[in-house]
This record gives structure tokens, sequence and C-alpha cells, in this order.
């Protein structure tokens, strides 16, 4: 409804300094978080909210006409912390709130998320901004036709950053961390071996797998399932990862292709200075200076009728490393297999150091 809108407009007007201003955001910096530390006590009518979440999720002002990606990925991020060796980190206690884990690179843009719920969680005061969250990725899924995930409440919140003593950055996966790096004046494919992939990614495999996934208590199948479940949805921005484009023609629905398109597609590596990519109609594919990514472009290819899309080097690493392919083959020719095993993998990522 328009006072719906009205009430997003506000939060989003009391999050930047300005009125109408990106400067921030467009910066990759991170304002303090203007939401409060506390959540008042009582009890939480979990359907309602839940049917509040629902009104929310179409939205044509946002990427693709829907909010789901970005609250999806909020609830990754939150819960993507998690480190099983400390039991630090996890969807409990919605530490995003507070500058310090707020800055981190890897969560440039879920401002917008965060800003996009403080209407519901001003509605329903008594639900922790940790299950506020997580809920609200749980009925996108549902909303866009992915997996229906059991809801379990009892996160708490952090009352204040001292919580991030026993925190740091890199928990979260980098989709270049390891690579050979480009160098000014050299051509982006002269980062490539003989094969196609990238100098370096088998550092970037170890980063992915063993930093980031085995830490928190995942096995292979379930990296592959949370990957093609998960990047199925939305887009990266230059200005927020410094990526750029869609994994996948339909970002706002479930489905098994991200699997099947990075198994059958011709992927080509580009950087900022891939200028050709504009004249073919692919200009949002095109990342930030600095940056790296695979497309579905092929210079000297013009008028294709495929659809811009894109792959992160840390999303090829499924194709290149024999133990990840052979999950992926699995969800490219099974997508309802991939939505079972993607909701319970993304069950087990949200509940990651909840005591319920």
């Amino acid at each position: 409804s328009e006072r719906r809108l009205m009430g997003i407009d506000t939060a989003l007007h009391n999050w930047f300094p300005v009125s109408g201003s990106s400067a921030s955001w467009k910066t990759g910096t991170s304002a303090p978080s203007p939401f409060g530390a506390a959540t008042a006590t009582g009890p939480v009518d979990y359907d309602a909210v839940r049917q509040e979440l629902k009104l929310l999720m179409d939205n044509p002002s946002w990427d693709d006409g829907s909010l789901a990606p970005i609250l999806i990925r909020l609830a990754w991020h939150s819960s993507g912390t998690y480190d099983k060796e400390t039991g630090t980190g996890g969807s409990n206690g919605a530490g995003m709130r507070y500058a310090t884990e707020a800055a981190d690179p890897e969560n440039a843009g879920l401002e917008f998320a965060r800003a996009f719920l403080e209407p519901v969680k001003a509605k329903f005061p008594t639900i922790s901004y940790s299950d506020l969250w997580i809920l609200a990725a749980y009925v996108g899924l549902e909303h866009t036709g992915g997996p229906v995930i059991p809801f379990t409440p009892g996160r708490t919140d952090h009352q204040d950053e001292t919580y991030w003593k026993d925190m740091s950055y890199g928990r979260l996966p980098a989709a270049e961390k390891y690579l050979c790096p480009h160098m000014e004046g050299t051509k982006v494919g002269d980062s490539l071996d003989e094969s196609g992939k990238v100098i370096g990614w088998e550092g970037l495999c170890t980063h992915v797998r063993d930093e980031v996934f085995y830490r928190m208590g995942f096995n292979d199948q379930e990296i592959v399932a949370l990957l093609c479940g998960g990047h199925v949805y939305g887009r990266c921005h230059p200005n927020f990862s410094g990526y750029a484009g869609p994994w996948v023609e339909n970002p706002t629905r479930f489905s098994n292709e991200y699997a099947t398109d990075m198994l059958e597609d011709d992927w080509t590596f580009v950087g900022h200075d891939d200028v050709w990519l504009d004249d073919y109609g692919a200009a949002e594919l095109r990342p930030a200076p600095g940056n790296r990514q695979f497309v579905n472009k092929k210079l000297g290819l013009v008028g294709d009728d495929e659809p811009n899309q894109m792959m992160l080097v840390s999303d090829m690493i499924l194709l290149w490393d024999d133990k990840f392919r052979v999950h992926l083959e699995t969800y490219a020719a099974d997508s309802s297999r991939l939505k079972e095993d993607f909701g319970r993998a993304f069950k087990k990522l949200t509940e990651l150091g909840c005591s319920f």
C-alpha cells in the first residue's frame, strides 16, 4: 500500500544523512546503526509478523521488483560469521546493527535490507532483530517458490558491541581471495591458465571450503546446495561488492538455473576495462575497477539472445573442483533435490550458535 511504502521510505530516510542521497553506501562505507539495541519484552505473534513480511516482498522500486533476494542475503551474512570452535558469531545477536560488523566490506548494501525491515520491527517491537532477519528470509524464500522452512524463534540481540572482542573480519567468503592479482597494464585473460581457470583458484577453493564453510561445520554437499540455492537470487552491484549483474535470468524465483547455466554456458573472464560489454548491451556486467568476474558473453559474438548473467570466481570453483562438481551436476539434473537440500542447509546455517 502507499502507506506501507511511505513507512519504508521513512526508514530509509532516517538511515541516510541527506534526503535522497546515497553518498554513504556508494563509497561502500557504513554509517552507525540508527536502530535501537533493545527489544521490548512480551509475546510475539509470529503469524502476524509473517503476514506483514509477505506484504513487503514485492517492491517494484527495488532491483528486480522483489526484496526477497536482499533479505535472504541479510540472513545469510548475519549467520555466516559462525565459528564452531569458539562458538562465536551466527544469527543470534544481530550484530550488524552496530557499526563494526556493518562495516565489513562483504556486508556493503545490507543497510537497505535492515532499513526495509524497520517498519515491521516498529509494528512488532517484541520480536528480536535476530529472529526478524531470519524469518524475513524464510518468508522471502517461500514467497518466491523456494523451500518452506519451519521457523524456530528464540534468538536474542546483542545489547552492545562488546561481543566483537571475540570476532574479526574475514569470516564471510571473499570472491577473489588468494587469486593471482590482475596487474595494471596487462590483460585480464593473462590471469587464466591453459584450461581457462584463474591462476590461484585452488587457494580460493581452500578459502571457501576450509576457512568459511568447514569452519561453520558444513560438508561439501551442503556447501554446493547453499551456493546453488542462494546465488539463484538477486544480483551484484558495483557500488556494493564491486561485482556486477545477476547470476541467473530470473533472480527473483527459486530454481536450479545457477547450476545448469554454470555447466552449460560459455563463460568469459572480464574486468572493468572490458568496455566491449557496453556495446553488446551488457554494461551491467562490467565490474568495478580492480574486480574480475565471468560473464556469459563472448567478444566477437554480437547480438546473441542470452540474458546478461555473471559468475564470480568463487562460484566457478564449484565447476573446477572435482569434489564440488559432482554435487553441482546432481543439482543441475534435479531441481527438487536442490530445493530440499538447500532448505535443510539454509535452516542449519541460520540456526548455528543458537541455544534453542
